[in-house]
């Protein structure tokens, strides 16, 4: 399965792969993409099995991404790492159709629980 990680951080990116594989999900094949855009366009030409998007990112924001890809009837998994942690960003996302909300800092154990079920 493919994997897409979208953040405007390289060094996030980094963190994000090197999490995915201390939490038992390093067969997979992942993708990066530095902002919204780039990773709709990604989803458009070969669709990831799952996004785990940061949500503030400059050009398209996680949660324009989302609406994007909902709009465009892209069926992928997409969830969000991110530091928001408002009530109200939480509801937002879940109304929107994300997967998940994992928020920063995590741990592998975080990642493993969150995503078992959708990577399975």
């Amino acid at each position: 399965m493919k994997i897409l990680i979208v953040d405007d951080s390289k060094a996030m990116r980094m963190i994000v792969r090197r999490t995915l594989r201390q939490a038992g999900f390093g067969q997979h094949e992942v993708d990066e993409a530095e902002n919204g855009a780039q990773a709709l366009d990604m989803i458009r030409t070969s669709p990831p099995a799952l996004v785990l998007s940061d949500w503030n990112m400059p050009q398209m924001s996680g949660l324009e991404l989302l609406q994007a890809v909902r709009d465009e009837g892209h069926k992928v998994k997409l969830g969000f790492v991110t530091s928001e942690t408002a009530d109200e960003m939480r509801a937002l996302a879940a109304e929107q159709g994300a997967a998940f909300l994992i928020t920063k800092p995590f741990t592998e154990d975080t990642f493993r629980h969150v995503l078992e079920p959708l990577l399975g």
